[in-house]
Protein backbone atom coordinates (compact mmCIF):
# COMPACT_ATOMS: atom_id res chain seq x y z
CA UNK A 1 0.00 0.00 0.00
CA UNK A 2 1.60 3.60 -0.96
CA UNK A 3 2.49 5.96 1.49
CA UNK A 4 -0.29 8.99 2.08
CA UNK A 5 0.39 11.97 4.47
CA UNK A 6 0.04 11.92 8.08
CA UNK A 7 -0.48 14.89 10.77
CA UNK A 8 3.68 14.55 11.46
CA UNK A 9 4.34 14.82 7.52
CA UNK A 10 1.71 17.26 6.77
CA UNK A 11 3.69 19.93 9.04
CA UNK A 12 6.52 19.00 7.83
CA UNK A 13 6.00 19.92 4.07
CA UNK A 14 4.26 23.30 5.49
CA UNK A 15 6.68 24.03 7.49
CA UNK A 16 9.53 23.70 4.57
CA UNK A 17 7.62 26.11 2.54
CA UNK A 18 6.64 28.29 5.31
CA UNK A 19 3.12 27.67 4.19
CA UNK A 20 0.37 29.50 6.88
CA UNK A 21 -2.89 28.26 6.01
CA UNK A 22 -5.59 31.21 5.55
CA UNK A 23 -9.06 31.30 5.92
CA UNK A 24 -9.33 33.50 2.79
CA UNK A 25 -8.08 30.65 0.74
CA UNK A 26 -9.75 28.32 2.70
CA UNK A 27 -7.42 26.25 3.32
CA UNK A 28 -7.80 23.16 5.62
CA UNK A 29 -5.75 19.99 4.79
CA UNK A 30 -6.69 16.56 5.16
CA UNK A 31 -4.52 14.83 8.05
CA UNK A 32 -5.99 11.17 8.29
CA UNK A 33 -4.75 8.66 5.75
CA UNK A 34 -7.78 7.05 6.46
CA UNK A 35 -10.19 9.51 5.82
CA UNK A 36 -8.60 10.31 2.41
CA UNK A 37 -8.90 6.44 1.41
CA UNK A 38 -12.64 6.34 2.56
CA UNK A 39 -13.30 9.22 0.01
CA UNK A 40 -11.78 7.69 -2.46
CA UNK A 41 -13.23 4.33 -1.78
CA UNK A 42 -16.75 6.24 -2.19
CA UNK A 43 -15.38 8.26 -5.49
CA UNK A 44 -15.00 4.55 -7.01
CA UNK A 45 -11.98 5.75 -8.93
CA UNK A 46 -10.18 3.19 -10.87
CA UNK A 47 -6.69 2.55 -12.32
CA UNK A 48 -8.54 3.98 -15.90
CA UNK A 49 -9.76 6.89 -14.76
CA UNK A 50 -8.29 10.33 -15.32
CA UNK A 51 -9.01 12.56 -12.17
CA UNK A 52 -9.59 16.31 -11.81
CA UNK A 53 -8.69 17.60 -8.92
CA UNK A 54 -8.86 21.31 -7.97
CA UNK A 55 -7.06 22.15 -5.01
CA UNK A 56 -5.46 19.50 -3.99
CA UNK A 57 -3.32 21.45 -1.17
CA UNK A 58 0.12 19.59 0.19
CA UNK A 59 -1.30 16.17 -1.67
CA UNK A 60 -3.29 14.65 0.66
CA UNK A 61 -6.47 13.59 -1.62
CA UNK A 62 -4.06 13.34 -4.45
CA UNK A 63 -2.17 10.63 -3.09
CA UNK A 64 -4.34 8.93 -2.41
CA UNK A 65 -6.15 9.26 -5.88
CA UNK A 66 -2.80 8.45 -7.54
CA UNK A 67 -2.80 4.94 -5.14
CA UNK A 68 -5.67 3.56 -7.12
CA UNK A 69 -3.31 3.64 -10.96
CA UNK A 70 -5.43 6.62 -11.77
CA UNK A 71 -3.96 9.85 -13.84
CA UNK A 72 -4.60 12.67 -11.70
CA UNK A 73 -4.33 16.75 -13.37
CA UNK A 74 -4.74 18.89 -10.26
CA UNK A 75 -5.55 22.65 -10.65
CA UNK A 76 -4.04 24.54 -7.59
CA UNK A 77 -3.31 28.45 -7.16
CA UNK A 78 -0.62 28.92 -5.02
CA UNK A 79 3.03 28.81 -6.81
CA UNK A 80 4.63 27.03 -3.37
CA UNK A 81 1.65 24.52 -3.37
CA UNK A 82 2.04 23.58 -7.47
CA UNK A 83 5.79 23.46 -7.28
CA UNK A 84 6.12 21.07 -3.61
CA UNK A 85 2.93 18.69 -5.07
CA UNK A 86 5.10 17.21 -7.50
CA UNK A 87 8.50 16.87 -5.14
CA UNK A 88 5.80 15.33 -2.54
CA UNK A 89 4.55 12.81 -5.31
CA UNK A 90 7.51 12.00 -6.32
CA UNK A 91 9.31 11.20 -2.67
CA UNK A 92 6.42 8.83 -1.53
CA UNK A 93 4.83 7.67 -4.40
CA UNK A 94 7.87 7.79 -7.00
CA UNK A 95 6.18 5.27 -9.59
CA UNK A 96 3.55 7.66 -9.80
CA UNK A 97 4.80 10.57 -10.85
CA UNK A 98 4.53 10.16 -14.14
CA UNK A 99 0.86 9.73 -13.86
CA UNK A 100 0.71 13.64 -12.47
CA UNK A 101 0.25 17.05 -13.70
CA UNK A 102 -0.12 19.84 -11.76
CA UNK A 103 -2.15 22.81 -13.26
CA UNK A 104 -0.74 25.96 -11.65
CA UNK A 105 -3.54 28.66 -12.09
CA UNK A 106 -6.93 29.90 -10.33
CA UNK A 107 -9.42 27.04 -11.04
CA UNK A 108 -11.93 29.77 -12.57
CA UNK A 109 -9.84 30.78 -15.23
CA UNK A 110 -8.99 27.64 -16.45
CA UNK A 111 -10.58 26.67 -19.68
CA UNK A 112 -8.40 23.87 -21.25
CA UNK A 113 -6.08 21.12 -19.42
CA UNK A 114 -3.37 19.22 -20.43
CA UNK A 115 -3.14 15.41 -21.02
CA UNK A 116 -6.25 13.36 -21.71
CA UNK A 117 -9.93 14.22 -20.68
CA UNK A 118 -11.06 14.23 -17.35
CA UNK A 119 -13.31 11.29 -16.35
CA UNK A 120 -13.92 11.89 -13.20
CA UNK A 121 -13.89 15.30 -10.67
CA UNK A 122 -12.99 14.27 -6.99
CA UNK A 123 -11.90 17.25 -4.79
CA UNK A 124 -11.79 18.68 -1.57
CA UNK A 125 -12.97 22.20 -2.47
CA UNK A 126 -11.50 25.21 -0.92
CA UNK A 127 -14.74 26.74 1.73
CA UNK A 128 -15.05 30.04 0.10
CA UNK A 129 -15.61 29.11 -3.84
CA UNK A 130 -16.68 26.10 -3.38
CA UNK A 131 -20.10 26.28 -5.83
CA UNK A 132 -18.61 28.74 -8.07
CA UNK A 133 -15.56 26.21 -8.96
CA UNK A 134 -18.08 23.30 -9.24
CA UNK A 135 -20.54 25.04 -11.89
CA UNK A 136 -17.27 26.15 -13.64
CA UNK A 137 -16.04 22.87 -13.94
CA UNK A 138 -19.27 21.22 -14.77
CA UNK A 139 -19.81 24.08 -17.92
CA UNK A 140 -16.27 23.89 -18.70
CA UNK A 141 -14.99 19.98 -18.76
CA UNK A 142 -18.35 17.80 -20.32
CA UNK A 143 -16.65 14.90 -20.78
CA UNK A 144 -16.77 13.73 -16.88
CA UNK A 145 -19.69 11.60 -15.79
CA UNK A 146 -18.85 11.11 -11.85
CA UNK A 147 -18.03 13.20 -8.92
CA UNK A 148 -17.29 13.16 -5.70
CA UNK A 149 -16.51 16.52 -3.80
CA UNK A 150 -15.99 17.75 0.12
CA UNK A 151 -17.63 21.02 1.07
CA UNK A 152 -18.47 22.80 3.85
CA UNK A 153 -21.83 20.38 4.97
CA UNK A 154 -24.26 23.49 4.64
CA UNK A 155 -22.95 23.62 1.34
CA UNK A 156 -23.30 20.22 0.68
CA UNK A 157 -26.94 20.19 2.00
CA UNK A 158 -27.63 23.19 -0.28
CA UNK A 159 -26.30 21.42 -3.46
CA UNK A 160 -28.29 18.08 -2.59
CA UNK A 161 -31.56 20.41 -1.44
CA UNK A 162 -34.41 19.65 -3.57
CA UNK A 163 -37.59 22.19 -4.61
CA UNK A 164 -39.65 22.41 -1.35
CA UNK A 165 -36.48 22.41 1.30
CA UNK A 166 -35.62 25.89 3.30
CA UNK A 167 -32.16 25.22 2.14
CA UNK A 168 -33.17 24.88 -1.70
CA UNK A 169 -31.96 27.75 -3.62
CA UNK A 170 -30.08 29.23 -6.58
CA UNK A 171 -27.10 26.69 -6.18
CA UNK A 172 -29.03 23.68 -5.96
CA UNK A 173 -31.16 24.38 -9.24
CA UNK A 174 -28.03 25.05 -11.58
CA UNK A 175 -26.42 22.06 -10.42
CA UNK A 176 -29.63 20.09 -11.15
CA UNK A 177 -28.73 21.71 -15.12
CA UNK A 178 -26.14 18.95 -15.15
CA UNK A 179 -26.44 16.62 -12.31
CA UNK A 180 -27.63 14.56 -10.05
CA UNK A 181 -26.31 15.23 -6.17
CA UNK A 182 -26.52 12.92 -3.30
CA UNK A 183 -25.06 13.40 0.12
CA UNK A 184 -23.20 10.44 0.61
CA UNK A 185 -21.10 11.09 3.74
CA UNK A 186 -19.46 13.46 6.45
CA UNK A 187 -16.21 14.18 7.42
CA UNK A 188 -15.85 15.85 10.63
CA UNK A 189 -13.25 18.52 11.83
CA UNK A 190 -10.59 16.32 13.46
CA UNK A 191 -9.27 14.97 10.23
CA UNK A 192 -8.11 18.56 9.25
CA UNK A 193 -5.47 20.89 10.10
CA UNK A 194 -5.99 23.26 10.57
CA UNK A 195 -9.24 22.28 12.55
CA UNK A 196 -12.10 23.96 10.95
CA UNK A 197 -15.17 24.83 13.15
CA UNK A 198 -17.91 23.07 11.04
CA UNK A 199 -18.02 19.48 9.47
CA UNK A 200 -17.63 18.51 5.85
CA UNK A 201 -20.02 16.89 3.79
CA UNK A 202 -19.25 14.51 0.76
CA UNK A 203 -21.37 15.26 -2.32
CA UNK A 204 -21.63 12.33 -5.09
CA UNK A 205 -22.44 13.76 -8.95
CA UNK A 206 -23.64 11.62 -11.29
CA UNK A 207 -23.96 14.33 -14.71
CA UNK A 208 -27.28 13.91 -16.82
CA UNK A 209 -28.47 15.57 -20.14
CA UNK A 210 -29.69 19.28 -19.22
CA UNK A 211 -33.67 19.62 -19.55
CA UNK A 212 -34.93 19.66 -23.19
CA UNK A 213 -35.39 23.29 -23.83
CA UNK A 214 -34.71 26.29 -26.16
CA UNK A 215 -33.40 28.43 -23.90
CA UNK A 216 -30.06 28.40 -23.29
CA UNK A 217 -28.19 27.75 -20.19
CA UNK A 218 -27.42 31.75 -19.65
CA UNK A 219 -30.92 32.16 -20.00
CA UNK A 220 -32.33 29.99 -17.63
CA UNK A 221 -29.61 30.67 -14.52
CA UNK A 222 -30.83 34.52 -15.12
CA UNK A 223 -34.02 33.53 -14.29
CA UNK A 224 -33.06 31.37 -11.35
CA UNK A 225 -30.95 34.40 -9.99
CA UNK A 226 -33.57 36.54 -10.03
CA UNK A 227 -36.07 33.86 -8.81
CA UNK A 228 -33.83 33.41 -5.91
CA UNK A 229 -32.34 36.85 -5.56
CA UNK A 230 -35.43 37.65 -2.86
CA UNK A 231 -36.30 33.96 -2.47
CA UNK A 232 -39.44 35.11 -0.12
CA UNK A 233 -40.94 37.36 -3.21
CA UNK A 234 -43.77 35.75 -5.15
CA UNK A 235 -42.68 34.96 -8.83
CA UNK A 236 -44.66 37.25 -10.67
CA UNK A 237 -42.57 40.41 -7.96
CA UNK A 238 -39.29 38.49 -8.46
CA UNK A 239 -39.54 38.44 -12.50
CA UNK A 240 -40.63 41.78 -13.24
CA UNK A 241 -36.91 43.22 -13.70
CA UNK A 242 -36.27 39.89 -16.29
CA UNK A 243 -40.29 40.97 -18.10
CA UNK A 244 -40.26 44.21 -17.70
CA UNK A 245 -43.37 44.30 -15.09
CA UNK A 246 -45.28 42.69 -12.64
CA UNK A 247 -47.82 42.34 -15.14
CA UNK A 248 -45.66 40.61 -18.26
CA UNK A 249 -43.90 38.20 -15.83
CA UNK A 250 -47.25 36.81 -14.64
CA UNK A 251 -48.38 36.63 -18.48
CA UNK A 252 -45.26 34.84 -18.94
CA UNK A 253 -45.45 32.92 -15.93
CA UNK A 254 -48.72 31.73 -17.02
CA UNK A 255 -47.72 30.78 -20.28
CA UNK A 256 -45.64 28.19 -19.06
CA UNK A 257 -47.74 26.82 -17.03
CA UNK A 258 -46.97 27.98 -13.96
CA UNK A 259 -49.22 29.93 -11.05
CA UNK A 260 -47.63 33.45 -10.61
CA UNK A 261 -48.06 33.11 -7.08
CA UNK A 262 -45.69 30.33 -6.31
CA UNK A 263 -42.14 31.33 -5.50
CA UNK A 264 -38.98 30.22 -6.60
CA UNK A 265 -38.03 27.77 -4.21
CA UNK A 266 -40.97 25.37 -5.54
CA UNK A 267 -39.66 24.85 -8.67
CA UNK A 268 -37.80 22.21 -10.24
CA UNK A 269 -34.70 22.92 -13.28
CA UNK A 270 -37.35 21.98 -15.60
CA UNK A 271 -39.76 24.69 -14.83
CA UNK A 272 -37.16 27.37 -14.53
CA UNK A 273 -36.26 26.35 -18.54
CA UNK A 274 -39.91 26.73 -19.31
CA UNK A 275 -39.96 29.97 -17.44
CA UNK A 276 -36.73 31.07 -19.36
CA UNK A 277 -38.36 29.93 -22.76
CA UNK A 278 -41.02 32.68 -22.44
CA UNK A 279 -38.21 35.52 -22.88
CA UNK A 280 -38.41 35.12 -26.72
Amino acid sequence: MAELLDPRTVRRIADRIGLRPTKQRGQNFVVDANTVRRIVAKSGVGADDVVLEVGPGLGSLTLGLLETGARVTAIEIEEALAAELRHTVSELQPAAADRLLVVHADALDVTELPGPRPTMVVANLPYNVSVPVLLHVLETFPDWSIGLVMVQLEVADRLVAGPGSKVYGAPSAKLAWYARAERVGTVPPSVFWPVPNVESGLVRLVRHDPPPTWASRQQVFAVIDQAFAQRRKMLRSALSGLFGSSAAASEAITAAGLDPTARGEMLTVEEFARLAEQLG
